[in-house]
């Protein structure tokens, strides 16, 4: 409009303003139309899924400082930032297809409500661990077509227990099984401990050849112990020069005592698993990368068996798929040397934001800088 003046009293005409309060957009939301802000959710994921503390535990806390956030509200919360942290998930499982090393276990995972299945029965959380990077995954059934699934595409080594399962995928192209020492020391030990308690010791300990058989597993693990700071190809060195003897000194002394054991006696069976499982423990050798159990694995199950004691079981299949992806981050952020929650508020802030492969990459625990996120004091996020 142009400017028109009155010659009495000098007043100018204006174009007319707009009036009102104007709101900037909000940010890109963990949970869209949610108050929940990555500070807060990173704090239930942790206390549920690190600190073991289950939701009406939380909720009842909440609770005593006058706010009222419902289990449900948790639950649904904790099933959608699950989902939301798929897109990582499904990177880490990259990662680790391509590490060449890879730990299998699983453990009971109960879930009420199943399709075709009773409340009542068991499902499984499996869980695989490469150097850095620890995946967990729901499935309702242990048998073998699961960690065929899970590796499909792996090639290297697979260390796993004696579980018959992972027969079928341990003969898979390009993949070299290992088995686990400790659990072979396991079934030694548990022999021993029955010839102690027993009342009729036809001989003395001495003679044991469970304690003969425990004898050479644990020179094995003394030779560990002094070499487990070097490097994988000074470890594969050393193994050549002192391990192996142990070995082929072990399976001569197992050739031989075989058919002087009962083989229903806990020893006779302990015997039994070493002959039976000799090839894959042998190979260990093979690798200097290549610890000689599964005791890495077996740690990363550990916090998901203490949160189990807690809060028992998982409502739904959706539920236990989305707890499965969250323990995958965190597990992964702490084995990374990263602190859960430090990882988790910032994972949860930068990645609604995220829209290219590059950002997503950005966001995984191998390419973070721990200075800046180990302390969570240090870390700024948009209000």
């Amino acid at each position: 409009m142009r400017k028109t003046g009155c010659p009495l009293t000098g007043w100018v005409s204006r174009p007319p303003t707009r009036t009102g309060i104007h709101t900037a957009p909000l940010p890109a939301q963990p949970i869209p139309k949610s108050l929940a802000s990555p500070t807060l959710l990173a704090h239930i994921a942790v206390s549920k899924y690190a600190d073991g503390l289950p939701l009406y535990r939380q909720e009842a806390m909440f609770r005593r400082l006058g706010i009222d956030l419902p289990r449900a509200s948790l639950a649904n919360w904790m099933v959608k930032t699950g989902e939301l942290v798929q897109p990582v998930v499904n990177l880490l499982r990259d990662d680790l297809l391509a590490s060449g090393f890879v730990q299998c276990d699983e453990t009971r995972y109960q879930v009420l409500k199943e399709p075709g299945k009773a409340a009542t029965s068991q499902s499984y959380l499996w869980v695989q661990r490469s150097e850095d990077v620890v995946l967990y995954d729901y499935d309702a059934s242990r048998s073998a077509e699961v960690p065929k699934r899970l590796l499909a595409g792996f090639e290297g080594f697979l260390q796993t227990d004696g579980y018959e399962g992972y027969g079928a995928v341990g003969q898979e192209p390009g993949i070299r099984h290992v088995g686990c020492w400790a659990h072979a020391r396991r079934k030694f030990d548990e022999a021993l401990k029955a010839q102690k308690n027993s009342t009729q010791k036809k001989r003395s300990l001495k003679e044991s050849r469970a304690l003969q058989g425990l004898g050479f597993i644990q020179k094995l693990y003394q030779i560990e112990r002094s070499i487990q700071e070097k490097p994988p190809d000074e470890i594969y060195r050393i193994r050549q020069e002192r391990s192996r003897p142990v070995m082929e000194k072990l399976r001569d002394w197992l050739t031989e005592s075989i058919p002087r054991v009962p083989p229903q006696s806990l020893t006779g069976k302990a015997l039994a698993y070493l002959d039976g499982q000799w090839p894959k423990l042998f190979r260990v050798l093979e690798d200097g990368r290549l610890p000689l159990d599964t005791n890495r694995v077996e740690n990363a199950i550990r916090p998901f068996v203490v949160g189990r004691k807690g809060w028992l079981f998982a409502d739904t299949v959706r539920g236990a798929q989305a707890s499965a992806n969250l323990y995958s981050v965190i597990e992964t952020a702490k084995a990374s040397g990263f602190e859960p929650f430090a990882y988790l508020r910032h994972l949860f802030a930068e990645l609604p934001r995220a829209t290219t492969l590059a950002e997503l990459e950005a966001l995984l625990p191998r390419n973070l800088d721990r200075e800046r996120l180990h302390d969570p004091r240090r870390i700024s996020f948009p209000a």
